[in-house]
């Protein structure tokens, strides 16, 4: 039983219940070793390093995961009494035919969806606070959560901090995945999988793929730690042979795990090669195309249309978790118009900050003609303002080597595999940055430091 009414402490608490002193040792190892701690990690930031991880209790993490992880399940009964197959949930969504690539529109809607997800959390008056899910299988930020926090504690270990405190990174991101792919796609030992990318996307350091190839290197040492013989390769270079199998870097593949995102992948034989290989059942896929739908966010709209007829605990979990969430109508634009301030218009199946509107961030013009011209596009919706805490960090200068303390935005992205909790992706801002967090305005990434 999930506690709805979990008293939550602030983000800093578990930061600031270690002794002072180990406080300082913290940020000191860090201010040092933040070269070796970010080497390879994506970052469009040259100006801030993290000089110690975000920090969380035991219990307060454990709760947030079980919270995620119901919201999922409500997310996806949502969609279930509204259809019953990736195509009518498709066609019930606005999604035209063939904009969502690798999608077969008779697959039946099966809980195997929930194989992956994050959700996109922000802290407000110290409760979270789910803004989005995301609900596939290409799933970013996992390799480079993971390093960094564990590369900290590496650090800590190397100075005896972790034998006065106890200390420890989150559950590997990384691991967990590799585990539910095979569990997922029942995959014998040693099974060659394809861990495919699109190297034409915008990412830090796909703009040198054999770098970021060789930067990868760890993730197929992991995976054969979980009995998988993993290839990385770019999704434009697969090819089919005579049998209709998936080609992938000179050979046959047993397994497919996809880290791209289905609806904006660039178009290439490799594509279609992959989508032929799965519509003859040659290859399975770690996860369907389906997944994707799910993470629309007229889910969001839908939880909140549905919350009175459910049970008291669960409408109780969408009322305290999940901001009040609309589809975005003509009928709605006066409402919209009126209460500016204290809403978010934002795409549906959209991501990274693209055609987000914050209504207080907005002179009245702006923001009435935004969604205006939204509303009668279709596919976005309006969303409850969620006023985000600013968290205390430590960052060095990456020239001068100073080290500053600052309160910053910060978002925790919880991850959880084949229904497991899986550490968490935590971005952060930085002196002096604006409230969006997203990769190309320069957040930080970083794992999840926990204590008990």
């Amino acid at each position: 039983m999930i506690d709805v009414d979990h008293r939550w402490p602030s983000a800093a608490q578990a930061w600031l219940d270690l002794p002072a002193d180990v406080r300082a040792e913290m940020v000191a190892a860090g201010a040092k070793s933040w070269r070796e701690i970010f080497d390879g990690r994506a970052t469009y930031n040259r100006q801030w390093r993290l000089a110690r991880p975000p920090v969380m209790d035991r219990t307060s993490l454990d709760v947030l995961n079980a919270v995620c992880d119901r919201l999922a399940q409500l997310i996806f009964e949502a969609c279930r009494r509204r259809a019953r197959t990736a195509g009518e949930l498709r066609r019930l969504l606005g999604v035209p035919a063939g904009a969502t690539r690798l999608l077969d529109d008779d697959e039946p809607l099966s809980e195997a969806l929930l194989a992956a997800f994050r959700p996109d959390v922000l802290l407000s008056g110290g409760v979270p606070r789910v803004v989005e899910y995301n609900i596939d299988s290409s799933l970013g930020g996992a390799f480079d959560a993971d390093t960094v926090v564990r590369r900290f504690v590496d650090v800590y270990r190397a100075r005896g901090i972790t034998d006065r405190v106890r200390l420890e990174a989150a559950p590997s991101a990384v691991d967990r995945r590799f585990a539910a792919i095979r569990a997922g796609l029942g995959l014998p030992d040693g099974a060659r999988v394809a861990m495919l990318l699109d190297f034409d996307a915008e990412y830090p350091g796909l703009d040198d793929p054999q770098r970021f190839l060789r930067v990868l290197a760890p993730v197929a040492e992991r995976a054969a730690a979980f009995g998988l013989d993993l290839v990385i390769a770019p999704v434009s270079a697969v090819r089919l042979d005579d049998d209709d199998r998936l080609v992938v870097d000179g050979a046959p593949v047993d397994g497919v795990f996809r880290l791209f995102v289905p609806n904006r992948v660039t178009p290439s034989a490799g594509v279609d090669a992959l989508e032929a290989a799965l519509a003859a059942g040659s290859v399975p896929i770690w996860v369907s195309a389906a997944a994707w739908l799910l993470a629309n966010k007229l889910g969001f709209a839908w939880l909140w249309a549905d919350a009175d007829e459910l049970p008291a605990a669960d409408r109780d979990l969408i009322h305290r978790y999940v901001p009040r969430t609309w589809a975005l109508t003509p009928a709605l634009l006066d409402r919209a118009v009126a209460d500016r301030a204290g809403l978010v218009a934002k795409p549906a199946d959209g991501s990274a900050g693209v055609d987000v509107l914050i209504g207080r961030e907005c002179d009245p013009d702006r923001w009435r003609d935004g969604v205006r011209r939204f509303a009668e596009r279709g596919g976005f919706i309006l969303q409850e303002y969620v006023p985000a805490d600013s968290v205390p960090l430590d960052f060095v200068h990456i020239e001068t080597g100073e080290t500053v303390s600052a309160e910053v935005p910060y978002s925790i992205a919880p991850y959880l595999f084949g229904r497991q909790p899986a550490g968490a992706c935590i971005r952060t801002g930085f002196p002096g940055c604006d409230g969006v967090l997203n990769l190309a305005r320069g957040v930080l990434l970083s794992g999840l430091l926990v204590t008990d």
